[in-house]
């Protein structure tokens, strides 16, 4: 799954302005809220638990226009909680994510 910096981008862009700190600060509180829900989702083990990590990380990725991101959460909705395929690709989003802050 190819990370959708582009679109990402250009919402924060849009947020920060000129400011190249302000720019850097809300990518990386993108990343440690997107690290965060990931993490939620791949210790989750019953539905309820499940569901919430995943619309939290659809709902972080329609705020920002991550298209690749939302419909990564809106599969997890239709599996079942614990899905190693679906961990696996939302840990991969994220480490291409991060390998874009360095």
């Amino acid at each position: 799954m190819a990370f959708e910096n582009s679109a990402l981008d250009a919402t924060l862009a849009a947020a920060a302005g000129d400011d190249a700190c302000l720019l850097r600060e809300l990518r990386e509180a993108f990343g440690s809220s997107l690290a965060h829900h990931v993490d939620l989702l791949s210790r989750a083990r019953c539905d309820g638990n499940w569901e919430v990590a995943a619309m939290r990380i659809k709902g972080l990725a329609a705020s920002f226009q991550v298209q690749s991101l939302i419909s990564l959460a809106e599969d997890a909705l239709v599996t079942v909680p614990g899905d190693p395929a679906i961990i696996r690709k939302f840990r991969a989003a994220l480490e291409e994510f991060s390998a874009g802050l360095a």
